[in-house]
């Protein structure tokens, strides 16, 4: 029987954060155990609660930690676009598919099911995530660019779509057509849909 490492540890909190996503694009979910991530940080099993209550607060900060670095990337990318609103849309589409096919097992456990009660901070870095897309679809509607709808209805769609694309783009489903072209088709399908009849 090894002896308990003392807590000691100069981030332990990315560090264990950084070690759990990679457990989870390896083995998923069921992987991972706070135990298993105190050894390969080195420390103690009891030091990972100083961050993490249990492997449920570990996995709710994991998927906060996914949509920060979603929102940065989509706000960096939706800051830097131009163009009418298929372009930008494009950009959008272009920018979270990219994102999940890279961290397919995290953006998988971001979308997990949420409640209200238990993960308040999800729902907040989700809203984050997606505020300059939500601003674009908003400001699209003010000018007339697509439908005045304000139900939700059109966000789901596009969320829809890109989670099918996502799915697409991870899997190869998509065949020989390129993802670019994939993703420029179905965006303009929608727009054109979604235009002022």
């Amino acid at each position: 029987m090894t002896e308990a490492r003392p807590y000691h540890h100069g981030n332990l909190r990315s560090t264990l954060l950084r070690e759990a996503e990679s457990v989870l694009t390896e083995r998923g979910i069921e992987g991972l155990s706070l135990r298993e991530l105190a050894r390969a940080a080195g420390v103690s099993n009891s030091a990972p609660r100083r961050h993490f209550a249990d492997k449920t607060a570990l996995l709710d900060a994991l998927a906060e930690e996914g949509y920060e670095r979603l929102g940065r990337r989509l706000d960096a990318a939706l800051g830097a676009a131009e163009g009418d609103i298929t372009e930008r849309l494009v950009v959008f589409a272009r920018t979270y598919v990219e994102f999940g096919v890279e961290h397919r097992a995290l953006l998988g456990l971001m979308h997990r099911p949420k409640t209200e009660a238990r993960n308040g901070r999800l729902l907040a870095a989700n809203d984050r995530a997606f505020a300059a897309p939500l601003r674009l679809l908003a400001e699209a509607r003010d000018r007339g660019d697509i439908e005045p709808d304000t139900s939700g209805r059109v966000d789901m769609t596009l969320l829809a779509l890109l989670q099918g694309l996502t799915v697409l783009a991870s899997t190869g489903m998509h065949g020989e057509l390129p993802l670019d072209a994939l993703v420029i088709g179905c965006v303009e399908t929608l727009i054109s849909g979604l235009r002022p009849r």
